[in-house]
């Protein structure tokens, strides 16, 4: 048998007469650790052991402390017979040198028994007043970049032995948190003449200098500390409701197609003019939108913002088998060769002509017409080099002039077509984006256009008494400039 105690939270008061009795009548006493406040305790009274500080010199991480620990109990087991293995707190909390020895014991069919123990958390609870039933959430501080943070509970974040792990702590509260948010520092919580809890800002945590294994953190609830992504979704979901606005109650995903398409440009041209803060709120805008269809397919009864997330999440996962199956790294062509051939199987496509017609059609030309180009060059079905795409340029250019003065509507605007198709290739074979081509030239024409107008306004002159023989030479005066 092995039965497993735990010391409390460090006061003598903690301690369950049930513990204390074992620990006076039991030989083969082994403590994980001396480090806590009860041990002289246990010496005055005449409790024997041994620990296994040692283990932690030995080792280079906590996780393989654990596990020697767990194992040695084991040999100690076979040598003994009945063993007492005592801990910190409860067991059960916070305790993984426990958890590693109850798997280890079950594989094996070791008899094992768990005494109850007052845990740290109890303290804690009673330091700070705390109603746990109000919503309490317990972070291991080594696995908090694991966890995902709420503002809509209490935090209590174990385990902040040094100022290390109390940095650390520290970024991750700030990636949700405000850094001038008020936390408790609480150490030693429960210990007579130990224990310290004190108001603290969130960027001073690392700045303690009593941190030390007795060491843990409370974040209170807080409904105004920060705003999240349930918060957007819940005011989405009031603006839609019965009693909530007009307008957006009267949306549906077609009449929103076209407000999704200008937030993404604005997004482009936040990005040109590296504007950091516009970037934010135009990506925010962009976010609304998903938001919004999301709702809108959440009240159709037909899906919500989490059937969203998980099919994104899914094919994230999916088409990066080099990162979350770990096959073969790839660099980047064959990531992309990757992603295609498993987009293939995931869409069922038949024919290289399915590829080509899954290419969206609300693309803008230029955009649609690269990407169309660049699928059918991935089975060899391109130009041998730019030269010929200019020829090619050339020959429709040729077409167009035989048709351009003719009646037949429907064959001019297909030899135009052709003509802008056909200078796409020229721009893809160069490797320039089409679309950035020819909003740099509408940038161009726009300055030259403002040179002209500038030059009639110092001539007291308006453009439309101007001939164009007299802009032309305004025009190509800004050209020279």
């Amino acid at each position: 048998m092995i039965k497993i105690v735990g010391l409390g939270p460090g006061s003598i008061e903690s301690l369950t007469i049930g513990t204390v009795e074992i620990l006076k009548d039991s030989k083969n006493i082994y403590l994980r650790t001396q480090k806590h406040p009860t041990v002289d305790y246990l010496k005055s009274i005449g409790v024997e052991f041994e620990t296994y500080d040692d283990k932690y010199e030995e080792y280079n991480n906590f996780d393989d402390v654990y596990r020697a620990i767990a194992e040695d109990l084991l040999l100690k087991h076979k040598v003994f017979g009945d063993i007492v293995y005592g801990v910190p707190g409860h067991p059960l909390v916070a305790e993984t040198s426990v958890k590693l020895l109850i798997n280890l014991c079950e594989k094996l069919n070791i008899n094992i028994e768990i005494m109850p123990a007052v845990s740290f958390i109890d303290a804690v609870i009673q330091s700070l007043k705390l109603d746990p039933i109000e919503g309490l959430k317990i972070i291991d501080a080594f696995d908090i970049k694991n966890q995902v943070l709420d503002k809509r509970v209490g935090l209590l974040i174990t385990q902040v032995y040094n100022e290390g792990i109390a940095t650390d702590v520290k970024l991750e509260l700030l990636e949700y948190y405000k850094d001038d948010m008020e936390i408790d520092f609480v150490r030693a919580a429960g210990i007579k003449g130990l224990e310290s809890i004190r108001k603290i800002k969130l960027y001073e945590l690392d700045r303690q200098k009593d941190i030390d294994y007795l060491t843990s953190i409370y974040v209170p609830k807080d409904l105004e500390a920060t705003k999240d992504f349930n918060d957007l979704t819940q005011v989405m979901g009031i603006l839609r409701d019965e009693n909530g606005c007009a307008w957006d109650k009267e949306q549906t995903h077609e009449s929103l197609k076209k407000c999704l398409i200008e937030e993404c440009y604005e997004v482009l041209e936040a990005i040109d003019n590296k504007d950091e803060d516009n970037i934010i709120e135009e990506l925010g805008d962009v976010l609304l939108q998903v938001v919004f269809h999301a709702q809108i397919g959440k009240d159709d009864g037909y899906f919500n913002i989490n059937d969203v997330i998980c099919g994104i999440t899914n094919k994230m996962i999916s088409r990066h088998p080099h990162i979350f199956k770990r096959v073969e790294s790839k660099n980047v062509e064959q990531v992309l060769e990757s992603w295609e051939d498993i987009k293939k199987q995931e869409k069922g496509f038949s024919s290289y002509e399915d590829t080509l017609k899954h290419v969206p059609k609300n693309l803008p030309g230029l955009m649609r017409a690269n990407k169309v180009q660049q699928k059918a060059a991935k089975i060899g079905f391109d130009f041998d080099n730019v030269e010929v795409a200019m020829e090619k340029v050339l020959e429709e250019l040729r077409e167009l002039r035989d048709v351009y003065k003719g009646n037949n509507r429907a064959k001019i605007v297909e030899e135009v077509g052709d003509l802008v198709f056909s200078t796409v290739n020229i721009a893809r074979l160069l490797d320039i984006d089409p679309e950035i081509a020819v909003n740099y030239t509408i940038d161009k024409f726009i300055n030259r256009f403002a040179y002209i107008e500038e030059n009639a306004r110092n001539r007291d002159l308006d453009l439309k008494d101007m001939s164009l023989a007299e802009m032309d030479e305004l025009w190509n005066e800004s050209k020279r400039r």
